[in-house]
C-alpha cells in the first residue's frame, strides 16, 4: 500500500458528533478563529495565525496536498454547530513499516467535551482497519496534559520522553511519545 492508494480518494469519517472532512476555502473564519487562539498554539508545532492571511496560507497548503494525494489533515466540523472546530491527521506514514503518527488540533471552545479523542478513536480505526498499520504514535510537548490525556484515552501507551525534542516559541521543550499497536487497539475496541 502506497500514500497515494488513501488519499487519491481522501474519505469523509464520521462519528456520533463529528465529520472529518477535507478542509475547504470556506472554512477560513473558523480555522482562523482557533488558529489565532494563543492557547490553542501554545503547544502545536505551528506558530499562531495572526491574520486571515496565514489560515489562509494553510488552507492552500492542505488543498495542495489533496490534489497531489499527499498526508493531507482532516478538517473536524462539529455535526450539532456545523462548525469547523480543528484538524486531525496523519503527520507521517511509511507504508514499508507499516508505521504512522497522528496530530491534531482543537479550537479552544471545544476542550474537555471528548471530542478529539472522539476524532482520535476514529483516525486510529482508519488507520489500522484501511491503511494496514501495526503502529501508530502521537507526540505532545510534555507540559501539554490536556493533549496527553487525549492519547491516553484514545487507548495509547505512554513510551517515554524526548528531551528537547522541539524548538517552538523560541524554546526547547521536551516531548512526550505515545503509541498504540494494532494488536491492542482491536483488544480495546472490538
Amino acid at each position: 500500500m502506497q500514500i497515494e492508494d488513501i488519499y487519491r480518494n481522501f474519505p469523509s469519517l464520521a462519528t456520533e458528533r463529528l465529520l472529518l472532512r477535507k478542509i475547504t476555502m470556506d472554512d477560513l473564519n473558523d480555522i482562523y478563529y482557533y488558529g489565532s487562539n494563543a492557547n490553542v498554539a501554545k503547544y502545536v508545532s505551528w506558530p499562531k495565525h495572526e491574520t486571515h492571511t496565514d489560515s489562509k496560507e494553510f488552507i492552500e497548503m492542505t488543498l495542495y496536498q489533496y490534489e497531489n494525494n499527499l498526508i493531507s489533515p482532516w478538517g473536524i466540523e462539529h455535526r450539532e454547530d456545523q462548525k469547523l472546530i480543528g484538524t486531525i491527521g496523519f503527520v507521517s506514514w511509511n507504508p514499508d513499516h507499516q508505521i504512522a503518527e497522528i496530530g491534531y488540533a482543537l479550537s479552544e471552545d471545544y476542550w474537555n467535551k471528548g471530542l478529539i479523542t472522539e476524532a482520535a478513536k476514529r483516525i486510529l480505526t482508519f488507520g489500522f482497519e484501511e491503511m494496514n498499520l501495526v503502529r501508530i504514535q502521537a507526540k505532545c510537548i510534555a507540559a501539554n496534559i490536556g493533549s496527553a490525556r487525549v492519547m491516553e484515552k484514545a487507548g495509547m501507551t505512554f513510551e517515554g520522553v524526548m528531551r528537547k525534542a522541539l524548538f517552538h516559541n523560541d524554546q526547547h521543550w521536551d516531548i512526550k511519545l505515545y503509541a498504540i499497536l494494532k494488536e491492542d487497539f482491536l483488544s480495546l475496541y472490538e
